[in-house]
Parts: structure tokens; sequence; C-alpha cells
């Protein structure tokens, strides 16, 4: 059975539920949703488990705060055994459009703690992520309560709506690989 390693980021806290920078964890709680299944806390990470199709798709919730995720990400992978290849990191990007999603195999940081925190553990930038578009509608030096804050009632329609494609976009992800959905979902406008 093929292993997959589906990583949402987020900070854990009431306090961070509903932020732009939670959204790897919006995606993963509508996953499980759809999937009838329930995250338990386990060892740095709030987990779940979805058959599909002949794979298995291990999901996680660090629970280790966003700028040490790495530690979580490592420590699963190994315990999982889990491929580079096969570990998909689900993540809010200032740098895309709100009314888009991108996925790539590979890039920096962009000044992402989370994203920062797994290439120091992993050596390596060179894996899977979906960049879920937040967008940058923020004044000049507001980025900190830009990403951690709320969604704005107007955005709510639209984040809904990709939330619910970068949940399918990680089936995909497991049964068709990156490539094809990577050329599917990064087409798409909102």
């Amino acid at each position: 059975m093929e292993k997959f390693l589906i990583v949402g980021l987020g900070n854990i806290g009431q306090e961070y539920a509903g932020t732009r920078h939670n959204i790897g964890f919006d995606i993963l709680d509508a996953l499980a949703g759809r999937h009838n299944v329930q995250f338990q806390v386990d060892r740095l990470a709030d987990r779940t488990e979805i058959g599909l199709k002949g794979r298995k798709l291990i999901c996680i919730k660090p629970t280790t705060f966003m700028n040490l995720s790495g530690k979580a990400v490592k420590y699963w992978m190994e315990k999982e055994n889990v491929d580079l290849n096969h570990l998909l990191v689900l993540v809010d990007e200032l740098a895309v459009p709100l009314n888009k999603i991108k996925m790539k195999p590979a890039g920096s940081d962009g000044g992402h703690n989370g994203l920062k925190s797994i290439q120091e553990i992993l050596g390596t930038t060179s894996y899977p992520r979906l960049r879920f578009g937040i967008g940058s509608d923020f004044p000049r030096g507001r980025q900190v309560d830009y990403v951690l804050g709320k969604w704005r009632a107007e955005e709510l329609d639209i984040v809904k709506r990709k939330i619910d494609r970068s949940s399918k976009a990680v089936e995909e992800f497991a049964l068709q690989g990156l490539d094809k959905t990577m050329a599917e979902i990064n087409a798409i406008e909102f």
C-alpha cells in the first residue's frame, strides 16, 4: 500500500482558528469530513488516516506551532516510512492571489516560517506543496496582522470553494500524481 503524508500547516489554539495562516488545518478538516474520519491527538500532531483506493493518506496537523512544523513532518515521515515525493504540505501563500491555488514540486520558503522549519529539518526544498493563495491586500508593515487575521466576510465564499477544491486536490495528488494534479489545479481561477 502506497503511503502519503499530508501536512496541513497552522497554529494550535482557538485564537488562530479561521485565520489565513491556518488554512492548512482547514483543508485537512474538510478532507477528513468528506471521509468521515476524526483527528486524534498523537505525537507532535493531531493525526488521522484515510484509505483511498489502495493508498493510505496519513494526515497531520502539527501541534508544534508553525515555527517548529519541521519536527512533526520529520517524525511522521520516518515513523510511517513515507518517501519525500509522497509528502504534500498545505500552506497559505501571500505571493499567490486569493482567486488561485498553486501546486509546486519544490521551492523556497518564501518567508513562511512553517516551510522554513521543514526545509531546515529535512535539509531540502524539494518536496511538493499546495499553496493556497491568500493575496497580499494589507498596508505596508501589517503583514503579520494580515496573515494571522480572520478572513473578511466578502472573502468567505471564495475561501470555502477553494478549501473544497484543495481537499479534492489532495486526493488527486495521491491517485494521479503531482504533475497531472498540478496542471489541473494551477489552471483554475476562482
